[in-house]
């Protein structure tokens, strides 16, 4: 075994080789969207991995060339050879995903994580590692990992042979060896997706579609962790598809700020790019489908700006949504969503051609609002029934409403509406955009669907006939907390949530019942808001939540009993406005551990001792009313 001085010397030693060689990858890391790794000393890709495992890396790429130099000079490699040697160059980069400074423990299913449990290149401070020499568990588990890959796709292309068995056995695969067996004609072909020149015009019976998700991952920045091993392996098989230096970022349908760098409002003007890319994405999906042909896309982003953007580009290149569904996605103990407030679901969108006819007359937002709201309304308790929940089931009312609107379209405002006024420091004041006070868009939509879902959760939450409603201030915190079971969340989102409700964000909750953090908002406990001095009047005359908080607080800090006393002073149990801003802010906070039997996650920890301080009061004011 070798030790870590022992590695070092042995790297320093083969370093001038090996570099002349191009073993290693020595392209500068310039990962645009997350550069803030650089402050670690990360400048060169090479440096993403430890000494032990650049050592061990390159020696997989040295090991690699030989056998195919080996290889070539006994002649001209078949195709077979070519297709092994790709494989094998696949399973080497598997090994560099288990195998870098970013890798991390699962503790909970007590197995290595791989370096992407996040989309971005976050370094670990104590990361962990595979050893590739380790029997069953290194190298020989990632060439066996591309081999049960490689299994299943010969059964979804040759399913008279048992892929599975194949693996077990020596036997050796031949693809023309059944004449009873005729294989389907299976073409793949890689193009950009708005440039499909080699499939004619109405030919295609159904598209189905996984498209960029907006501004949530840089495929390119992260594909170029893979791409540098493999063009000193696959490279050598496939000169033609490893020409660049890194991949290509400037042809990319995301929604990626740094494209604009330096520019005022670059990310407003990624919004944008990214909307006219989608919409000539989906012009050419529309010119290849046949007239009764189908398009089935999938679509997982919190932001309504992103639906915006993507149902923007589908409705002006000829496509009407007809059906929607969402489906869970994401397992619950996925690194992904852990402790965020991420969507689980993915909405299935199934859409179909326009039909062709002469200049539709619009239709006036003012009559299609209506039928968009009760849209919305026929289908919610499904999805919950159906166990859709939080943001979730915000998102899933955005496929019915999305429905009534492409079927619609185009769709114009009866009476203008006013040119909103952006705050001081709006990056939308710093691009010049021609305002049409009659246009609608699908954002519009989104917005008519969030309030449908916003006055249903509320009627849910409470057992009350919601007589008395909650103020503003308190319904917007309910609200976020159950959408998004997480203190922390976009700003964006919670700024919608905002406009919902009728407050504004920025002056009635930001440094009063939450804090701002880069793109992020968020939420203040009881003792946050009270050590601020943030909190209002404790007798709730501003909002409820305030009074809410002072009896939380009361309760952790001074004991049970302070809080009761509080409550008696104050008159609120005849209050029914405070009793039903109670009672519903008692259903959305996070449970605590001693009445839920499992420890909250860090982050809702805080909420958590809210919780529990409230339930306590609760049971102890039942209790004295019921003796």
């Amino acid at each position: 075994m070798m030790f870590t001085e022992d590695v070092k010397s042995e790297l320093q030693e083969k370093l001038p080789e090996w570099e002349a060689l191009k073993y290693l990858p020595n392209e500068k890391y310039n990962a645009m969207y997350a550069d803030r790794i650089k402050a670690y000393g990360v400048n060169n890709w090479r440096d993403l991995f430890s000494t032990r495992q650049l050592y061990s890396h390159a020696v997989s790429v040295e090991i690699y060339q030989e056998i195919l130099n080996e290889e070539r000079t006994t002649g001209e490699l078949t195709e077979p050879t070519k297709a092994a040697f790709l494989y094998v160059a696949l399973a080497i980069d598997k090994l560099c995903d288990y195998n870098s400074r970013l890798g991390t423990w699962h503790a909970n299913r007590e197995v290595m994580a791989h370096t992407f449990t996040q989309h971005a290149y976050p370094i670990k401070w104590s990361y962990a590692e595979i050893s590739p020499l380790v029997n069953e568990k290194g190298s020989d588990w990632a060439f066996e990992q591309t081999e049960k890959s490689v299994a299943e796709l010969i059964d979804l292309v040759r399913p008279d042979i048992d892929g599975k068995a194949l693996r077990k056995s020596d036997a050796q695969l031949s693809l023309d060896n059944n004449d009873s067996y005729t294989p389907p004609s299976v073409t793949i072909t890689a193009k950009s997706a708005d440039q499909l020149d080699h499939i004619p015009d109405g030919s295609i019976d159904a598209v189905v579609m996984d498209p960029p998700y907006y501004d949530n991952v840089m495929y390119a920045e992260l594909s170029d962790f893979f791409y540098v091993w493999l063009k000193r392996t696959a490279g050598l098989i496939l000169p033609e598809l490893f020409t660049r230096q890194l991949t290509d970022k400037d042809n990319e349908a995301v929604a990626n700020p740094s494209h604009f760098k330096g520019q005022k409002g670059a990310k407003n003007l990624a919004g944008e790019e990214y909307r006219q890319r989608m919409a000539a994405i989906f012009q050419e999906c529309r010119r290849v489908l046949k007239e009764d042909g189908i398009m089935t896309l999938m679509f997982t982003h919190k932001a309504t700006g992103a639906w915006d953007a993507l149902t923007t580009g589908l409705v002006e290149a000829g496509f009407i949504v007809t059906a929607s569904w969402p489906i869970n996605t994401e397992a619950e103990g996925s690194l992904h969503i852990k402790d965020k407030a991420s969507a689980n679901s993915t909405i299935f969108l199934v859409c179909r051609p326009r039909p062709k006819q002469e200049e539709a007359e619009p239709v006036y937002w003012e009559d299609l609002e209506p039928k968009v709201k009760t849209a919305v309304r026929d289908r919610i308790q499904y999805y919950q029934d159906s166990g859709i929940s939080g943001v979730d089931l915000y998102l899933s009312s955005f496929g019915p409403a999305l429905e009534e609107f492409s079927r619609h379209w185009p769709v114009k405002r009866g009476k203008p509406r006013p040119k909103p006024e952006p705050k001081k420091g709006s990056q939308k004041l710093l691009i010049k955009d021609d305002y049409d006070p009659y246009k609608t868009t699908p954002e519009d939509v989104l917005e008519v669907a969030r309030r449908e879902v916003k006055e249903w959760r509320l009627r849910q939450l409470t057992s009350m006939e919601r007589q008395e409603h909650l103020d503003p201030l308190t319904e917007w915190f309910v609200l976020a907390w159950d959408a998004f079971k997480a203190p922390k969340f976009p700003y964006d989102e919670a700024l919608r949530l905002a406009r919902v409700v009728g407050i504004d964000l920025d002056h009635d909750v930001v440094k009063k019942l939450a804090q701002k953090k880069q793109s992020d908002l968020e939420l203040w406990d009881s003792a946050t808001r009270v050590s601020s001095g943030s909190i209002g009047p404790a007798s709730g005359s501003v909002a409820m939540i305030d009074a809410i908080h002072h009896l939380a607080y009361a309760a952790r800090s001074r004991g049970l009993n302070a809080s009761r006393e509080m409550l008696e002073k104050s008159n609120l149990m005849q209050n029914a406005s405070f009793l039903t801003a109670f009672e519903t802010v008692l259903e959305v906070l996070p449970r605590s551990k001693s009445f839920s039997g499992l420890e909250p996650a860090q982050a809702q920890k805080p909420a958590a001792d809210d919780f529990e301080a409230l339930e306590q009061l609760r049971r102890l004011v039942l209790a004295e009313e019921n003796r």
